[in-house]
């Protein structure tokens, strides 16, 4: 995979001097020349896959998500092409335009690693253009949001457990920082539309942003009885719980697995110029599930 130097992707600080109010000119100047500047332009096409073992073919084709992570990034790339369109800002469109091409090259590349390793999945589901372009935007940024956070952790256990070999892991590490880089967007994005937004066009926006909250909340709600049934009614646990959570996980608790996404989290937004916003919402949540387990345990 044709991939920059760290710094280039990893690090990127405003040309702008002072401080970046949201909702000012320097701030979305920012938040979306960050997006474009520290683009990665490696191809799927030519990604070299490593070999794998037996065992770790077995692993790798039992988790029951590449369906749903496919589905996931086809639907991102036409909502944010849809919200692209939506705006009047230029800049903020070739943004967004910016964004929907590097969720469609995920697409890609999950495409070709279940090709190349014969991962079978199910027909893909099409997707209709929202109502509200907006609307569909932010749900999916929230739900990028909640996904990346935790996936920062998973990530970082995957490396330190050998659950994947390192050379597969070391493979989807462009993919990891390019989702850091959208929420960190998309936060930004967030920042400034609520900064230029006035009386009723800041409260149906506010209404907007709920709605999304509750919706991906919900969703993951749904997602969460519905594993347990499916638990009660088999008598076992999922194939990726009872392939590989407990080798991902290690020595870790819930309470240490979350503390690492928390840190992972904070590494990934580290390079970035510290006057752009961070996402606050999971984070946020995290910290106070914490700080009530260690109340109830102390």
């Amino acid at each position: 995979m044709q991939i920059m130097s760290l710094d280039q992707y990893l690090h990127w600080t405003s040309t702008s001097g002072g401080k970046l109010t949201p909702g000012s000119s320097e701030h979305r100047d920012a938040f979306c020349r960050m997006l474009l500047e520290t683009f990665n332009p490696y191809r799927p096409a030519v990604i070299d896959w490593p070999a794998l073992s037996s065992s770790e073919l077995e692993r790798i084709r039992a988790l029951p998500f590449w369906d749903t992570a496919v589905a996931i990034e086809g639907r991102a790339a036409l909502r944010m092409d849809w919200q692209a369109d939506n705006v009047d800002d230029a800049l903020i469109s070739d943004a967004l335009k910016l964004n929907a091409a590097e969720e469609r090259r995920h697409k890609e590349v999950l495409h070709s690693m279940l090709a190349r390793y014969r991962i079978q999945t199910g027909p893909e589901s099409a997707s209709r253009r929202p109502w509200n372009p907006e609307l569909g935007f932010l749900r999916t940024g929230y739900g990028e949001c909640i996904n990346s956070f935790f996936a920062f952790g998973l990530f970082e256990l995957a490396k330190r457990s050998g659950f994947f070999p390192l050379s597969l892991v070391e493979t989807f590490e462009p993919i990891v920082q390019e989702e850091a880089r959208h929420i960190l967007f998309f936060a930004n994005y967030l920042s400034y539309r609520r900064a230029t937004r006035g009386g009723m066009r800041y409260l149906l926006f506010q209404a907007k942003c709920l709605a999304a909250i509750a919706e991906q909340f919900a969703a993951r709600l749904d997602m969460a009885i519905a594993a347990r049934r499916k638990k009660r009614q088999s008598g076992v646990r999922s194939s990726f719980l009872a392939t590989g959570a407990k080798t991902m996980a290690g020595a870790f608790d819930k309470r240490g697995f979350l503390a690492l996404c928390l840190i992972e989290n904070d590494h990934r937004m580290a390079g970035y110029d510290q006057r752009l916003q961070r996402p606050v919402l999971v984070p946020s949540l995290v910290k106070g599930l914490l700080a009530i387990s260690r109340m109830i345990a102390g």
